[in-house]
């Protein structure tokens, strides 16, 4: 990681993360929490396991409030503070809806991607002013349904907790292992597939049934990887 200036003018600098660190770091959490609850590492991760691996790392965990008050579309709130950790709030329909499973799973995890990588900017005024009042106690970073899983580069957090949300699902380990497979069975001669494409489309599916995501999430994560581009074939070198 490394500090570069904010040019959302929230910070005077903000951290930039490499997409390996962040799958670095994910996996790491994941699987030292799987095999401290569970002795082994096992995928899909649960949607309990995912419950009580926030709730570890929050001062609380609400899976069951009423977000509409925090503006359309709003899914998912983590209130930070300047001292002591953050809270969690997920929307109610999403945990009462098992139609919006796949969107209760990423909310989840998207909000602990904002816990993991971004708690520290707000434990101390010296580069969160900007954002805390004389007043105020905490800020409250609102997500909403359209970048929980993608949002645009610019908006660098959640850009950050999106990739977060794919890599504690899909964390990189068990997704290259997957792929592998994929590419062994189907006796295929390479690893990167048009999104559009019959291969594609498959590997898309097998990673759905593998993690237990929505088809969205897993063709992000497939192409944030490298493993799919955009249209029917992949580029070659000729």
């Amino acid at each position: 990681m490394k500090w570069v200036k904010d040019r959302t003018g929230r910070f005077e600098q903000r951290p930039h993360y490499l997409p390996e660190e962040i799958d670095d770091e994910c996996e790491k959490i994941v699987s030292s929490f799987l095999v401290k609850r569970h002795q082994k590492i096992q995928y899909p991760i649960s949607n309990d396991d995912l419950t009580v691996l926030l709730e570890g790392v929050t001062e609380d965990l609400d899976l069951y409030a009423d977000l509409s008050a925090e503006g359309k579309e709003v899914e998912g709130v983590t209130d930070f503070f300047l001292t002591g950790r953050p809270k969690v709030r997920i929307e109610k329909r999403l945990t009462g809806d098992p139609r919006l499973i796949n969107r209760f799973r990423t909310t989840l995890t998207h909000e602990l991607g904002h816990v993991v990588f971004h708690q520290f900017l707000f434990q101390g005024r010296e580069n969160s002013n900007v954002l805390f009042t004389d007043n105020s106690k905490s800020v409250s970073n609102k997500c909403k349904r359209d970048t929980i899983a993608h949002a645009a580069y610019s908006d660098w957090m959640e850009w950050q907790a999106g990739y977060a949300c794919g890599a504690f699902l899909m964390p990189a380990p068990a997704l290259s292992e997957l792929i592998r497979c994929f590419v062994e069975e189907k006796e295929l001669s390479i690893a990167r597939f048009g999104v559009s494409s019959g291969e594609g489309q498959r590997l898309i599916a097998t990673v759905v049934e593998t993690f237990a995501v929505s088809q969205d999430a897993a063709r992000v994560r497939l192409l944030q990887r490298g493993s799919l581009v955009e249209g029917e074939t992949a580029p070659t070198l000729f």
